[in-house]
């Protein structure tokens, strides 16, 4: 059962979060109800983060990993093969899926890992020089007599 709610209030006093509330109403946030395959997101520190999917009875040739500049999307294909086995119950699923991760801003994909079934992405949160927080230093009115310009100091830390 879904419920329609009404943004309007809440665009109006926001902004920049256009995106999200368009994702809220579209439903995006629930895509893939299903499940398949599982997968866990855990910060592992404060400006990195890792997926894992559970990828029982696929190889890693059979999957594929896309960064675009805010989604990252796994897709995996398994091949079709002849099998002379007569299963009496098949558990392991192994259709084909694609999962879909909304990235936030500067998030960059690190690299990934593929051991005992377990997919691993590692990513991380990084902002561009500009957008890291500075040190305004304040002039008294007697220095800027002296013809002092006023002076940026940075307080980032490396």
């Amino acid at each position: 059962m879904r419920t329609n709610f009404d943004f309007t209030p809440y665009r109006r006093t926001t902004v920049g979060f256009d995106r999200l509330f368009e994702m809220l109403e579209s439903g995006l946030l629930g895509e893939a109800a299903d499940g398949y395959p599982p997968f866990d997101i855990v910060k592992e520190e404060e400006d990195r983060y890792r997926i894992t999917l559970a990828l029982a009875g696929f190889r890693p040739d059979e999957v594929e990993i896309t960064a675009r500049q805010d989604q990252l999307v796994i897709a995996g294909r398994k091949a079709e093969r002849q099998d002379d086995d007569t299963y009496v119950y098949r558990g392991i699923a192994t259709r084909s899926f694609e999962r879909r991760f909304q990235l936030a801003d500067f998030v960059e994909v690190r690299g990934a890992d593929f051991e005992n079934g377990l997919l691993s992405i590692h990513l991380q949160q990084v902002f561009p020089e500009e957008m890291k927080p500075r040190k305004i230093v304040i002039n008294s009115h007697a220095s800027a007599q002296g013809g002092g310009a006023p002076q940026l100091t940075s307080n980032r830390a490396a």
